[in-house]
């Protein structure tokens, strides 16, 4: 399911994500697992983060930041070691990654661009 979708029909907004964001940028980060990879809690629409959603991010300060995963806080208690290993690498390919392969990443969708302005995606 594409992600954008999904986080629409899940209650995520644009503005919950960025919020998560703006909070690391400020060294607020509910989880650092190192490697660039960090834990950020995210609110449902019209809720507060506490029973939200815990969202896996690849996070460069002041340069990058790439949702990976994201779990409901009541279907999950955390991830496994198995999975956390694979984020790190995951996270490391997209914090290296250069210019021109972000942008394949954007044509091709396996990301997309998050627009604080925009709530509808």
């Amino acid at each position: 399911m594409d992600g954008a979708v999904r986080s629409a029909r899940e209650g995520i907004g644009n503005a919950s994500l960025c919020e998560a964001i703006e909070r690391a940028e400020r060294g607020i980060i509910d989880a650092d697992f190192g490697g660039g990879l960090i834990k950020q809690r995210v609110g449902r629409k019209g809720q507060g983060r506490s029973g939200g959603f815990r969202m896996l991010l690849a996070y460069q300060i002041a340069d990058r930041a790439v949702f990976l995963y994201g779990f409901a806080k009541n279907e999950r208690e955390n991830i496994s070691s198995d999975e956390l290993a694979v984020l790190k690498q995951v996270a490391a390919m997209w914090l290296s990654a250069d210019e021109a392969r972000v942008a394949l990443g954007l044509t091709e969708g396996e990301i997309q661009e998050v627009d604080d302005d925009d709530e509808e995606t």
